[in-house]
């Protein structure tokens, strides 16, 4: 078993590989010409509205998943004015199912802060364009890259797994000290030129070739000088997060069904699902005791848990189904509404919400 490789400074590990800042690039480069990824919707463009869509939607979530939704998006919202104008729910419902719902609303709060603050023009600077509501520094750096060719380094999930592999950079990349380093190396990489280029390669190759699993190593430009497949440590690095068991919450919710409808509960603006429709949530007393307090009905029955993971924690969702003979008027201003279950699809709801109400709908 080779032995483990000792921490070294990145520059020093690059300088030891006699792989050059412009040899790194130039062979990204050339593979990504080669055999990179040409024809995704949001490569045709240097509107920066559109690349920062694609910029978004990807966060946390396969091209794969993220190509029909962009496209819809992009139908309803063919502009960023369009988008701007929209009300919350619309943003929400085109986005429902994609999850982590933070990034629809910052998107729409964004393109609101665009048009009044920017007088509709996107901003061409990195700098400028991180100060907008949901982008970081990563996803700022890759907009003003591709759009407006400015030569900023990028540090996303591929781009950390690329350098981390080929510079045998140890720790977590999720720890302050050791993202340093890493945007240290990304800055010291950058090449003079075709930036936008080279930024797409180190994307391409995370993506295609060097993957978190069982990497392509024998298809991939830096073989020769990856320190990560020299010591046979590319399942090591980079760095998997310390493990603990994530917390474990449970919640029972009130399935108040009427008809040919349900009632749904808007959630608040902040946390959970924030801004969606969602299962009326019961207190320590239970669903049964929630709708016999709120409809006067004591009647129900248990419909199957069902269990959803977030990114801290897991939550159990018991849900308590009522039927009512009918819809009862619900207060104007108030929270809760009635949703017709032969009109979900765009109605702006968490998945496992999605989920127990599809199994409502009558044949």
């Amino acid at each position: 078993m080779a032995a483990k490789a000792t921490r070294v400074d990145p520059a020093a590990r690059q300088q030891d590989q006699h792989l050059s800042k412009q040899d790194f690039a130039h062979r990204l480069m050339a593979w990504q010409a080669a055999h990179g990824r040409h024809d995704l919707p949001w490569q045709r463009t240097r509107d920066p509205y559109r690349v920062w869509l694609s910029e978004i939607m990807l966060q946390q979530t396969q091209v794969g998943t993220v190509i029909p939704y962009y496209l819809r998006f992009l139908e309803r919202f063919p502009q960023l004015a369009d988008l701007a104008a929209a009300p919350q729910e619309a943003v929400l419902g085109l986005w429902s199912g994609l999850g982590y719902y933070a990034r629809a609303r910052n998107l729409h709060k964004a393109a609101q802060t665009v048009m009044a603050e920017h007088g509709g023009q996107f901003p061409q600077q990195a700098e400028m364009i991180a100060r907008l509501p949901g982008i970081g520094r990563s996803t700022a750096a890759a907009i003003a890259a591709f759009c407006f060719g400015e030569r900023v380094p990028i540090l996303d999930g591929n781009v950390k797994r690329v350098l981390c592999r080929a510079f045998g950079v140890e720790g977590f990349p999720g720890e302050r000290a050791v993202e340093q380093r890493l945007w240290a190396l990304a800055e010291d990489l950058l090449p003079a030129t075709g930036v936008g280029r080279y930024i797409q390669a180190q994307m391409d190759l995370g993506a295609t070739v060097c993957t978190r699993t069982r990497p392509a190593c024998t298809r991939c430009p830096l073989a020769g000088d990856c320190m990560a497949l020299r010591d046979g440590r590319t399942a090591e690095l980079p760095a998997a997060r310390p493990r603990k068991a994530p917390p474990r919450r449970s919640v029972e919710v009130a399935v108040v069904r009427a008809g040919d409808a349900v009632l749904l509960e808007r959630r608040p603006a902040a946390g959970i699902w924030g801004g969606l429709l969602a299962l009326p949530e019961a207190d320590a007393a239970g669903a049964a005791a929630w709708a016999a307090r709120r409809f006067g009905v004591a009647d129900g029955r248990a419909l199957p848990a069902l269990t959803h993971t977030f990114t801290h924690f897991v939550l159990e969702i018991r849900p308590w189904l009522v039927d009512l003979p009918a819809p009862p008027a619900l207060a104007a201003d108030g929270a809760l509404r009635w949703q017709a279950l032969d009109a979900l699809d765009e109605a702006p709801l968490p998945t496992p919400v999605r989920t127990i109400l599809q199994g409502l709908r009558r044949p």
